[in-house]
């Protein structure tokens, strides 16, 4: 199984997902991580299990309890995948350009309006 799609199967949960949210800040312990769910200690351990072995989560052994942290570089890949769908990064460079030509046509488009100072001159040269 591809690293894209180990992490996609791990985030595909409501419960996992919501897991890393709460590891997005602090590390907890398992207990901690269980005691903001409704469903049991062994199903969230379940859950836990499945993040560790995605990488998503590192655990480490803290007198007698488990803290789990985020490992935020596993998600890099999937939200790359991801931003290809999203309208807002999508084309840069055209995006880019267009505005870069619209910046130099405001600039001739305003160089045009302004009056030259030919006619101003050309009464002085006579006066």
């Amino acid at each position: 199984m591809d690293e894209l799609t180990e992490v996609a199967d791990a985030v595909a949960d409501p419960v996992r997902r919501e897991i890393l949210v709460m590891l997005r800040h602090a590390p907890l312990t398992a207990g901690e991580i269980a005691s903001r769910f409704t469903i049991s200690r062994p199903a969230v351990s379940r859950h836990l299990r499945v993040l560790r072995e995605s990488g998503l989560v590192r655990d480490e052994q803290v007198g007698r309890h488990r803290r789990y942290s985020l490992v935020r570089s596993r998600l890099g890949g999937l939200a790359a995948w991801l931003t290809q769908f999203d309208e807002r990064h999508l084309d840069w460079p055209t995006r880019l350009a267009a505005l870069d030509t619209e910046v130099h046509r405001t600039r001739r488009d305003r160089d045009r309006a302004q009056p030259t100072d030919t006619a101003h001159h050309s009464r002085e040269d006579t006066a």
